[in-house]
């Protein structure tokens, strides 16, 4: 019940004075620590809904967000009726959504965009928004590179000094919340200098020609006055201050928040950490579908630093020609590599599976050691793992949006922060033991996971397998 009234509650309301005073801290302790980032992590959908709960609804000036899901269920509508609440009272808000997968009415967002503080760009727009169906076809077949660049990147930034990183889409299975599927996920709270480097990342996307306003994209399409516009946000606010949707005993837990701030700040580390991200459009094109990017050639490098031990969580476990030469030279030098990643049983995602299952053997010999998540005990919801972590020695850890999978070394935008400090990184290394524990995840080394799914899955993954679709994995 309270998983649900969190989640119903996102983007509450807590007083003025309340709000003043949490600001104040917050500001306070970036002074305190010039050139340094803050850093939390946010390790489950509840401290990642209160966290862009309160944030959101104390911006002072600029809201930026940027997302690879944006969907038209409780949360995404909640999370809209915020940004436009936050637009009446007078913030800048900007929203860059990747075209492929956004699930909004072409009415409501060109209502949204109508506001004179809400601005909406479409990210690489070939595949959806404003592009009718023979185009799509037509993009596909003669511009298959471009069509598969996709933003990736997942980020929240509040005044230009306050940002959330990680692998959350704006949707409601990455906040515990779906009552069929919800993601083993995790953010990355930043205060300070790194949060500065993801709103000027953020500023480059948006400067970009692949990011393109949506009233240019429906032109020709949809048209909304300002009769409709107003209809369309009182309904919105209708909906996010209706019982079912909104709890009050959580709009008193996001009220008290700014006097949780002292006790928090003993678990925000304040050091160096680096945001990574890639330029738009990763690459030209020209190595095919190869051509690697910034967010790459950063995480090979981090991964390449490990001396001793490196923890890997990622949904998706595609190893390429390089990174699996990468981890041959770790695995030679005495590095001990262990991977927490999806079991058939629990993925979302049958043919990235299928890249995983193809190598799964040669990787086993090279000597990792590779855990596959349990789906949960109950038939509903679903658990799977959708946070993309890397730790180095126990001493440094990247937080962020990138899969261990070639669509993510050479296709998609990423981005993430590498925060180095031992403390925290010990932190996360636990949390990540603790999904490769027997009662989370099987041992693909020693368990035959496979068994636990239907034969007709089985057979999906196999024909996938046949497939030359690795590249686009």
């Amino acid at each position: 019940m309270l998983r649900a009234a969190l989640a119903a509650a996102l983007f509450a309301v807590s007083s003025a004075s309340a709000a003043d005073a949490g600001l104040a801290y917050i500001e306070g302790e970036i002074a305190a620590h010039p050139g340094k980032t803050g850093a939390y992590v946010l390790d489950t959908g509840a401290e990642a809904l209160l966290a862009r709960a309160w944030l959101a609804d104390h911006a002072r000036e600029s809201i930026e967000v940027q997302y690879f899901i944006w969907s038209t269920d409780n949360i995404g509508l909640l999370a809209a009726d915020a940004l436009l609440r936050a637009a009446e009272r007078g913030v800048r808000v900007r929203v860059l959504v990747d075209d492929l997968l956004i699930d909004a009415p072409d009415k409501s967002l060109l209502a949204l965009a109508r506001h004179p503080l809400v601005d909406i760009r479409i990210y690489n727009p070939k595949a959806s928004v404003g592009v009718p169906f023979y185009r799509r076809v037509i993009n596909a077949l003669t511009d298959l590179h471009g069509v598969n660049q996709r933003m990736h990147d997942k980020t929240l930034v509040i005044d230009g000094r306050i940002a959330i990183t990680g692998g959350r889409n704006m949707a409601a299975e990455y906040f515990d919340y779906n009552h069929d599927y919800n993601f083993r996920d995790r953010d990355a709270l930043l205060l300070g200098g790194a949060a500065r480097d993801v709103r000027a990342s953020f500023e480059t996307f948006w400067a970009s020609e692949l990011a393109v306003p949506v009233e240019k994209l429906l032109s020709q399409g949809a048209h909304v006055d300002d009769a409709e516009a107003a209809r369309i946000y009182r309904e919105l606010h209708q909906y996010a201050r209706s019982p079912e949707n909104f709890a009050p005993e959580v709009r008193a837990a996001i009220a008290a928040m700014p006097a949780a701030f002292p006790e928090l700040a003993k678990r925000i580390v304040w050091t160096d950490a680096q945001f990574v991200s890639d330029r738009p459009g990763k690459n030209d094109g020209r190595a095919g579908f190869g051509g690697g990017g910034r967010s790459s050639a950063a995480l090979a490098a981090l991964a390449g630093e490990a001396k001793r031990r490196l923890v890997i969580q990622s949904p998706y476990l595609v190893v390429s020609d390089e990174a699996l030469e990468l981890l041959r030279r770790l695995v030679g030098r005495g590095v001990k590599v262990r991977i927490s990643t999806n079991s058939l049983a629990s993925t979302d995602n049958l043919p990235a599976f299928s890249g995983y299952r193809a190598s799964r053997g040669e990787l086993l010999r090279l000597g990792l050691d590779i855990f596959e998540y349990r789906p949960g005990e109950r038939k509903a919801p679903i658990a799977s793992l959708h946070a993309k972590t890397l730790v180095v020695d126990s001493r440094t850890v990247f937080i962020g949006t990138f899969n261990l999978d070639p669509r993510s070394q050479n296709l998609n935008t990423e981005v993430g922060v590498v925060i180095r400090d031992e403390r925290l990184a010990r932190a996360v290394e636990a949390a990540i033991e603790a999904d490769m524990a027997p009662a989370r995840s099987w041992n693909a080394g020693r368990d035959d996971p496979d068994q636990y799914v239907s034969f007709a899955k089985r057979a999906k993954v196999r024909l996938y397998q046949w497939l030359p679709i690795r590249p686009l994995l």
